[in-house]
């Protein structure tokens, strides 16, 4: 029930401020926001509505709180409500599978840009939540769409998140050569948004504590599982078909390079993210002759 203006609003306002306030000491980069989605969250309504909920109660105080105190030892907000936002799409996620990032929605655009046959085949390579292989799928339902994953806790993710659509959930390794040679010339768009930190890296508490280090760490230079990408792009992909492959952002030039060196792409391009950082590289197959 909305209510009038009064203590209701003033009790939400303050529970939200003093979770923002927590939040900020703890390190959480947007306190507010994140206060003010969990609470949205507990209290079942959208963000928009919180300030127009009645006096919620100590039921809702004290869920708030436990969720809160979880937030402030950070634990990813998406963890919390069970949910991420990619694109269109609001995806379930939980331990064990990386949660989809706004910057992969940089290659996410740059994927539906492309001029596609009729029924092409597109694949999602490490697709984790199934996060870009869904998207693809849905602006383009004439598609067959594969998306593959050797991690079993994201299998199982992806494969509840493409519950009720076409696409295909594959559980294969991207590294182990030779793989799926049915598709070998068959492929009209390739992504990627695969393992590439390095290992030395530095990483934020909820990225290293919760995010699964399979689905972070690439090697020591960050490119062992994107080298193998480019071999299999090579051979999957149909004369003329294009690829997008998300990298480290300080591993951009080693991208290009794999690329390059391998002797099947033209047009090679290094591109960024909406915050102008090196985020991924596009490539188009070489025709064979």
């Amino acid at each position: 029930m909305t209510r009038p203006a009064g203590e209701g609003a003033t009790s939400v306002r303050q529970a939200i401020e003093a979770a923002a306030a927590r939040l900020a000491a703890a390190g959480v980069a947007s306190p507010r926001i994140d206060a003010e989605l969990l609470a949205a969250h507990v209290a079942g309504v959208d963000r928009g509505r919180l300030l127009l909920l009645d006096d919620p109660g100590e039921r809702f105080r004290h869920a708030y709180d436990e969720l809160v105190a979880a937030r402030a030892r950070r634990v990813p907000l998406q963890h919390l409500v069970g949910t991420a936002a990619f694109g269109p799409l609001t995806l379930t996620v939980g331990p064990g599978v990386f949660i989809p990032r706004p910057e992969t929605e940089s290659l996410l655009e740059w994927a539906l840009a492309q001029q596609l046959p009729g029924n092409p085949v597109i694949v999602d390579l490490c697709t984790g939540t199934g996060a870009l292989a869904l998207a693809l799928a849905e602006h383009r339902p004439d598609a067959r769409v594969l998306a593959v994953e050797d991690s079993p806790a994201a299998l199982e993710y992806a494969r509840r998140n493409a519950a009720g659509t076409r696409v295909e959930v594959l559980a294969a390794d991207v590294t182990s050569p030779g793989l799926l040679p049915e598709l070998d010339g068959r492929v009209d768009l390739l992504v990627s948004n695969p393992p590439y930190i390095p290992d030395a890296a530095v990483l934020e508490p909820e990225v290293a504590e919760h995010d699964p280090a399979h689905a972070l760490f690439g090697g020591p230079d960050g490119m062992a599982v994107i080298r193998p990408i480019v071999v299999l792009a090579a051979r999957w992909l149909r004369d003329g078909a294009r690829c997008g492959v998300e990298h480290d952002d300080t591993t951009s030039e080693l991208t290009v390079q794999t690329f390059t060196d391998d002797g099947h792409f033209a047009e090679v391009t290094a591109r960024r993210d909406l915050a102008g950082r090196p985020r991924f590289v596009t490539a188009a197959r070489i025709g064979r002759s």
